[in-house]
C-alpha cells in the first residue's frame, strides 16, 4: 500500500540519494490529487473552491498543483519540520511562474496551533494524522480543523485499513530503474499501534535502501473517525470509496458511499466532514 513521508520519524541515507524525488514518483499524484479535491467540493457545494490548506504539507507539491489549475487559487502548507518544507521551495515551488509563487504560503507551525490560516478546503493526505493515537488529540484536531474553515469549507482526510493491514507483511513495487517496499512492521490488536517502514532498491545497487522513512501510527477505523468529525461539529460526513479492477487493485477512482459489499484485503478511502 503506498503511502507518504508525512510524519516520518526517521530517515535513511545522508548521500546523494534523494529520498524526497523516488517517494514522489513511488505514491504520489498531485495532479490528480487536485482535481478529485476541486471535484468532491463542486459536487458538495455547487461552487469552486479558492483557498486549500494542507496540514502536514511535506514537500507540499499538492499545493504547487493547485495553484496551476487556476490564477485565483491559493495553497497554505502547514508543517512543523523544516527540511521537507525547505525541499519543497527549491525543487517545486521554484518550478512555478511568479504569480504562482506568490500564491503559495508556507509556514512552520503545528497543526494544533491556533489562528491558522483559514481555507476553503483543508486536507490531510497520506494518512499523516494518523500520528495521533489518542481519541482526545484526534479530537483537538478535528476541531481546529474545523474552527479554520471558512463557512460551508471541507475537512478531507484519507484513511486506509483492511485485514492485511493488521499483520506483518510487505509490498513492494517494481517502477523504472527501481523498487519500492512498503513494510508494515507490526500492528497491536489491542491498542491498533503499528509501525511502518519505506524501503528503495534501486537497480544497479547491491543493497536495499531500508527505513528511509518510518511511521509510528494508530490505525483508525472509517467509523471512529466520521464519529469523531460528528463530536466536534462538523454538520455532515461522507465517504469516498475506491473502485476496483478486475483484478481486485484499486482503481484510482472514489465514488461517495455508504456501505460497500467490497471487503478487500486493502482498502483506502476518503472522508469529508463539511462545515
Amino acid at each position: 500500500m503506498s503511502k507518504n513521508g508525512k510524519g516520518a520519524i526517521k530517515s535513511g541515507k545522508s548521500d546523494n540519494f534523494d529520498k524526497y524525488a523516488y517517494y514522489l514518483k513511488s505514491v504520489q499524484s498531485p495532479d490528480t490529487d487536485v482535481l478529485f479535491l476541486r471535484d468532491v467540493y463542486k459536487e458538495l457545494k455547487g461552487k469552486k473552491p479558492i483557498v486549500l490548506r494542507e496540514d502536514f504539507c511535506g514537500t507540499f507539491s499538492i499545493l504547487c498543483e493547485w495553484v496551476k489549475l487556476h490564477p485565483s487559487h491559493l495553497g497554505v502548507g502547514i508543517d512543523l519540520d523544516q527540511e521537507p518544507t525547505n525541499y519543497g521551495k527549491t525543487h517545486h515551488l521554484a518550478r512555478l511562474k511568479p504569480a504562482q509563487q506568490r500564491n503559495v504560503q508556507i509556514y512552520n507551525e503545528n497543526v494544533l496551533s491556533k489562528k491558522l490560516a483559514k481555507a476553503d478546503i483543508i486536507v490531510a493526505m497520506n494518512f499523516s494524522y494518523f500520528i495521533f493515537k489518542t481519541r482526545s488529540s484526534m479530537r483537538e484536531y478535528f476541531s481546529n480543523a474545523l474552527s479554520c474553515l471558512n463557512e460551508g469549507g471541507l475537512f478531507i482526510v484519507d484513511c486506509f485499513g483492511g485485514p492485511a493491514c493488521q499483520e506483518p507483511n510487505v509490498e513492494q513495487v517494481v517502477h523504472k530503474g527501481f523498487s519500492y517496499f512498503w513494510d508494515q512492521e507490526s500492528f497491536d490488536a489491542i491498542t491498533h499501534h503499528a509501525i511502518f517502514h519505506i524501503h528503495f532498491k534501486i537497480k544497479g545497487e547491491g543493497k536495499k535502501r531500508k527505513n528511509v522513512f518510518s511511521y509510528d501510527w494508530r490505525m483508525w477505523s472509517i467509523p471512529e473517525l466520521r464519529d469523531i468529525m460528528e463530536e466536534v461539529g462538523f454538520r455532515k460526513t461522507h465517504v469516498y470509496w475506491e473502485g476496483t479492477t478486475k483484478s481486485g487493485d484499486g482503481n484510482g477512482d472514489f465514488t461517495r458511499a455508504e456501505v460497500t459489499n467490497e471487503n478487500c484485503d486493502a482498502w483506502v478511502a476518503y472522508i469529508v466532514g463539511e462545515k
